[in-house]
């Protein structure tokens, strides 16, 4: 187990933005995980558990707590003929290379997401017509007493953006993905197409942290964004992408505090012109 204090936060997120967490632990596995969490329970310390940060806004102040980071030292995976088990650490992109090395179909759509496994899960991440719900077997998660329990894909109550997971109270460690054998030139054309598509529509080059917001129904928040006369308005050194307006990208000097003004005033002005409310899909920690 690794910890660290006075952790710049910034190193940790895509958004490459935020400030101190007062301490920084990545557990080397599940039992070090739950050790980890007792220990701060224990000491009344506050905590967050954190995947690979690319969904993660962090304040300027930081967190005053414990930042716990299920990284790839936890991110084992194991292929059994169609069945692939992987832990919560690993990286969508890694996995979905392995897959793809083992000549197995279905997580083509997930290629091109920076998430880890977990966080993916918890929030039935998706892209390109496919979502997480579509090939996941079964989840185990850590309850809220750290009980290791298996739930069904059918237990897992997937919708968009959401599943059973509550951040806080569950914590996702390891499931099982079921895929089929597919033809390794046909998984490669689809993975390549997918990156050229994301490459030349999404501004991926820049920190950002994805889709800013969740899709409205009936609606794209992109196109919102756009209609409002949104499309490359800058806040600092925050920026509506004019590549993609649904996403906002830090032009590299933004603070946490530019973006979450972008946030907000991108919501403002998309209800006052269109009467629709904006979801952050980002999660906003600590004080702004």
């Amino acid at each position: 187990m690794q910890v660290s204090y006075n952790e710049p936060m910034k190193n940790h997120t895509s958004f490459k933005v935020g400030g101190f967490a007062d301490i920084f632990i990545e557990p080397d596995n599940t039992e070090e995980l739950v050790e980890a969490i007792k220990d701060l329970r224990k000491d009344n310390t506050p905590y967050y558990i954190m995947g690979n940060g690319s969904n993660l806004l962090v304040s300027d102040k930081g967190f005053r707590g414990a930042i716990v980071k299920i990284g790839e030292n936890i991110g084992n995976v194991n292929i059994d003929g169609e069945k692939v088990t992987a832990e919560s650490g690993v990286l969508l992109s890694v996995l979905s290379k392995i897959a793809a090395k083992n000549n197995l179909a279905g997580m083509e759509f997930a290629s091109g997401i920076p998430g880890a496994l977990g966080g993916a899960i918890t929030m039935n991440a998706g892209a390109y017509g496919g979502e997480m719900k579509d090939i996941i077997g079964w989840v185990e998660l850590l309850d809220e007493e750290l009980a290791l329990k298996r739930l069904q894909n059918s237990e897992m109550k997937f919708g968009y953006r959401k599943s059973i997971v509550e951040p806080g109270k569950h914590i996702v460690v390891r499931c099982c993905l079921n895929l089929k054998k597919g033809n390794p030139e046909e998984i490669d054309r689809i993975m390549t197409e997918l990156t050229e598509k994301r490459k030349s529509k999404q501004p991926i080059h820049m920190p950002s942290a994805g889709s800013t917001f969740k899709r409205p129904e009936g609606y794209f928040a992109g196109k919102l964004i756009e209609d409002a006369g949104l499309k490359g308005f800058e806040l600092g050194g925050a920026q509506v992408s004019p590549l993609h307006c649904g996403f906002v990208v830090n032009t590299g000097n933004a603070t946490a505090q530019d973006v979450y003004e972008l946030i907000r005033h991108v919501q403002k002005t998309v209800y006052e012109k269109f009467d629709v409310k904006l979801e952050p899909e980002v999660k906003i920690l600590g004080e702004f």
